[in-house]
């Protein structure tokens, strides 16, 4: 079995890849960064976005498990003392593998055929270069509504518990194939008017935003935050990839929410 470890970079952070490494390497397992069937990610769940889109280009072949490294994760579930016990789960293969589904983002341009297209595994989000966002949402080919407001976040089922729960969006269970439309502060008045919850579209429904009068937009995916100039429309679905995680033990979703926002042996 191959390997990788991706680590947050600070001391202790550090000291665990290298344990991790050497364990494992004991174990006969090769550390190879290009082609690895397991990759640890060693952190917090930033950490673990950073390795998902570190290898988003080969998900079919990889699984993911966390080690935090600082508070209780969604992602990041194993302790720093539990080290040991992990490196011998993997080197025994003893772990089943689990997958949540993914956001895709797909920005088309004006008078061009060029678009770029991303997954998000947390969420992303659109604003305005300027001070309001405006912009026409459709949902599966039909005008629902024209939003304006600070912004739009469209989530994963795994990262509602993430930014969507701080605009007060739902929190879905990873099982659910669908992505979550929130609003960010939008104006509603006499004059305009938008639905003011969230939106959760299964899988076989599509949102597409299309700019109303500004064309260059901010847009967020997970961490990376990128200026995208001239943009005719922005459509947002379901992916058919998926990421996959290495489970080794039960650590069922509604408990990760539980200790995560109302009571967590961390304290």
């Amino acid at each position: 079995m191959k390997f990788a470890v991706q680590s947050r970079n600070d001391p202790q952070s550090n000291e665990l890849m290298e344990r991790a490494i050497s364990y494992l390497t004991d174990f006969g397992l090769e550390l190879n960064e290009e082609k690895p069937d397991i990759v640890l990610s060693i952190g917090g769940d930033g950490t673990l976005l950073h390795a998902f889109h570190r290898y988003s280009h080969v998900l079919s072949d990889v699984a993911f498990v966390g080690i935090h490294t600082g508070h209780l994760g969604f992602y990041a579930d194993w302790k720093p003392i539990e080290i040991e016990k992990l490196v011998i789960s993997i080197a025994k293969n003893d772990y089943k593998v689990i997958d949540y589904p993914l956001l895709e983002v797909t920005i088309n341009y004006q008078n061009s055929d060029d678009k770029y297209t991303y997954l998000a595994m947390n969420e992303s989000t659109v604003k305005s270069s300027e001070v309001t966002l405006v912009m026409d949402v459709e949902l599966n080919g039909r005008l629902f509504e024209r939003f304006r407001g600070d912004g739009l976040c469209v989530s994963t089922p795994s990262g509602s518990t993430a930014y969507n729960k701080a605009l007060g969006g739902a929190i879905l269970h990873p099982s659910i194939e669908a992505i979550q439309v929130t609003e960010m502060a939008s104006i509603n008045n006499r004059v305009f008017r938008t639905v003011g919850s969230s939106l959760v579209l299964p899988a076989h429904h599509n949102c597409v935003l299309k700019p109303v009068q500004a064309k260059d937009f901010m847009v967020t995916v997970d961490h990376l935050q990128l200026l995208h100039k001239d943009v005719k429309s922005i459509q947002y679905k379901v992916a058919k990839e998926k990421v996959r995680f290495a489970r080794f033990r039960a650590f069922p979703f509604w408990q990760r929410v539980h200790d995560s926002f109302i009571d967590s042996d961390l304290k």
